[in-house]
């Protein structure tokens, strides 16, 4: 492991479980420091603290919040800054995916999936950008593949990360160059907790995708680390990890 992140101080947005709790543990077995956010998943994130701090103790704290709260976020960094005296990356990993077909969207569906996917990380990277300009940090970004090939059935959810896209790149542009801004784009990697994807659903999915599998939630930690220990000249920018389905859709 690189030496970038020893003692660096990261911010991670649905920590708990999954993909976010696969980023805690690669970014805290670089050395980071850790502020896992969690709304709901209580359970999960305090078995995930217990685990890290019990590999380096102090290491990890939690932050509960409801991200759509927005007036609440520049609280999350001050915790973060108060306890550990600095903050020198964000992960926008917390998310919300639910099928919305044309004809049932309402605006429930649109605060819900715009609020988690977009609106919270614009306002959190709001929040966070004058501690991260301070340290020269970054921020990674979780989109989606569907950002360019939206998945049908999930007109808010692929509109949603689409702007997280967009996103990316503007802050890119906004922030340069004291902090670097980029994102990475799943591909199949979990599937949704809510069954729904059948086994049918789940098996077309992996004959679309050139490697025949999906992937695991260390794979998105894998390339997030990269970003932010191993790429200095890289912003702007989106990997997508998908094993290949982007290119064969």
């Amino acid at each position: 492991m690189s030496a970038q992140l020893q003692n660096k101080t990261i911010l991670i947005t649905g920590a708990a479980k999954r993909v976010g709790a696969a980023i805690a543990r690669r970014l805290h077995q670089a050395g980071a420091r850790l502020a896992l956010h969690y709304r709901s998943s209580e359970r999960e994130a305090h078995v995930l603290q217990a685990e890290l701090n019990l590999q380096r103790a102090q290491s990890v704290i939690l932050v509960k919040a409801d991200l759509l709260e927005t007036a609440g976020l520049a609280e999350i960094v001050k915790t973060c800054v108060e306890h550990f005296g600095s903050l020198d990356a964000l992960v926008n990993n917390a998310s919300a995916f639910y099928p919305t077909p044309v004809g049932s969207i309402d605006e429930r569906n649109w605060d819900e999936l715009v609020g988690a996917n977009l609106k919270a990380p614009l306002f959190l990277c709001q929040a966070a950008a004058p501690q991260l300009r301070k340290s020269g940090g970054c921020i990674v970004n979780i989109t989606d593949i569907h950002t360019e090939r939206p998945l049908k059935n999930y007109v808010v959810y692929s509109i949603a990360k689409a702007g997280l896209a967009g996103l990316t790149r503007s802050l890119a542009r906004e922030l340069a160059p004291e902090v670097r801004v980029n994102a990475v784009a799943p591909g199949p990697i979990a599937w949704p907790e809510d069954g729904s994807f059948d086994e049918v659903t789940r098996q077309r999915v992996i004959s679309h995708t050139l490697l025949k599998r999906i992937g695991e939630p260390d794979d998105i930690a894998r390339a997030v680390y990269f970003l932010l220990a191993e790429a200095p000249y890289v912003t702007g920018q989106i990997i997508a990890v998908d094993g290949g389905r982007s290119v064969s859709m």
